[in-house]
């Protein structure tokens, strides 16, 4: 074919059009890959996206999110990259809410910014939001950051108050039966505690977030039962955790809340499946209520006993069923004894699901008081909290009774694949070693006889 003028003008029109066009593409994609980003993780704990805890904190968070990293440059050479692992990090962030802004600073060359920040050491970083702002050091996960935004996003500043002094399961105790682990977690999401003593004070102070009565063993005292009940009909939050239907000093306060526990408790068939007793009962049913709100999570409530209110145009609570237990199980009449099989009575005993807490809820003046009761204290002690869903449970019960509603948020959950569990016999240590030696030796030694013999094959041809 003869080419001529016109054909190569031709030619040259058709080429520097193509490139055009494919310059004209690549911006295009440049555009839409800026303002629409996907992520798709493949790991068992998504350790590449947020859990949707956290995403549900990010939503709620209307205002921008400003994160200072002072730290030293880094260093590839000697495999120095924190910097990069916190871009990373908060890249996780970023795709969920796009006005989070980092910024590093070298304290080395402006000792002036970090001094006033109040930083302490190299790689701190402080997150400020709406004029607050909190540090947080390295190593942190998701879970630790999480908390953090949660702390500064915390509308209500006011202290959870709790009583002492009968023997209650103590918010900062140690023991099994306390509730100091659910304390520490309350804390680490910005809560304060305050200890008013009743005996001395003249009143529930007003300036709490609310009253936690957690399962006292002695008799309140007449005059504390009062002061109690008058904080509620001054419009104070509760929340009061039940062991059995012995109200310990404060039935005035359970008739005006129109309350009701059975003396017997929840035995449940479907324990004996995950190797507990009878008397630790499953809950896999919620109630329509904020607290419970997309909340799928199976949480067990140990020795549990039916809760029930009344709300009357009198005392105008609007009354709400929680948790439901023991589909499958009942409300025994009787006390089981240590080792007796449970047999289910006709007559006396009440077939499942039974509820085992109640909220309860009016408006008082200009805002709304809340009370929370629960026909059990076990389920948020040191023994049980990490079981389920009870740490979750219990702080969405809190968060709510605070005020907080748009807190309320299943947890971020733990990493699951960073531990390897290897069988303790013969065939499972010969496989572990395989596996591990195998990696660190034998595949890049292939790697390397498999090119040399492709080398030399090439060679000889």
């Amino acid at each position: 074919m003869n080419i001529n003028r016109k054909l190569r003008f031709q030619l040259l029109v058709q080429n520097w059009f193509f490139v055009v066009l494919f310059l004209m593409l690549v911006v295009l994609l440049g555009y839409f890959a800026s303002q629409y980003r996907t992520a798709k993780d493949i790991t068992q704990a998504n350790r590449n996206i947020l859990t949707q805890g956290s995403v549900n904190v990010l939503k709620q968070m209307k205002a921008p999110v400003n994160i200072t990293v002072y730290a030293t440059k880094d260093d590839a050479s000697s495999g120095d990259v924190f910097r990069k692992g916190i871009v990373d990090f908060v890249a996780r962030y970023q795709r969920d809410k796009h006005d989070i802004r980092l910024k590093f600073v070298n304290p080395s060359e402006e000792p002036k910014l970090a001094q006033d920040a109040g930083v302490k050491v190299d790689g701190e970083v402080v997150v400020e939001y709406q004029k607050r702002t909190e540090h947080i050091t390295p190593p942190f996960a998701e879970q630790e950051f999480t908390n953090l935004l949660v702390r500064l996003s915390r509308t209500n500043q006011q202290a959870i108050m709790y009583l002492d002094g009968h023997g209650e399961r103590n918010l900062l105790g140690v023991k099994n039966h306390d509730l100091g682990e659910f304390g520490k977690q309350l804390e680490s999401k910005g809560f304060k505690f305050a200890n008013p003593d009743l005996t001395i004070a003249q009143s529930v102070p007003r300036n709490g977030a609310m009253l936690v009565v957690a399962s006292p063993q002695v008799d309140i005292s007449d005059i504390e039962a009062q002061k109690i009940k008058a904080y509620l009909e001054a419009g104070g939050n509760l929340l009061w955790l039940l062991d059995d239907n012995d109200y310990k000093g404060m039935q005035a306060v359970a008739d005006y809340l129109g309350l009701s526990v059975s003396p017997g408790v929840v035995l449940d068939m479907a324990s004996a499946q995950y190797g507990a007793d009878a008397r630790v009962a499953f809950a896999s049913l919620y109630g329509e209520h904020p607290i419970t709100t997309n909340f799928m999570l199976r949480t067990l409530f140990p020795e549990s006993h039916e809760v029930s209110a009344v709300g009357t145009d009198d005392n105008g609570w609007k009354v709400s069923k929680l948790v439901e237990v023991a589909p499958n199980g009942w409300l025994s009449a009787a006390k089981l004894a240590k080792g007796a099989k449970p047999v289910f009575n006709e007559k006396a005993d009440k077939r499942g699901p039974i509820n085992v807490g109640v909220a309860l809820e009016r408006i008082y003046g200009k805002k709304g008081q809340r009370v929370v009761v629960m026909g059990n204290a076990n389920f948020l002690s040191n023994t049980f909290i990490t079981n389920g869903g009870n740490l979750d449970l219990g702080i969405n019960i809190v968060n709510w009774l605070a005020g907080d509603d748009n807190l309320i948020t299943i947890q971020p959950m733990p990493l699951k694949d960073i531990n390897v569990s290897i069988p303790d016999t013969d065939q499972g240590r010969l496989v572990a070693w395989t596996v591990f030696h195998g990696f660190q030796y034998f595949i890049p030694l292939g790697f390397m006889l498999a090119g040399f013999y492709f080398w030399w094959k090439r060679r000889r041809a």
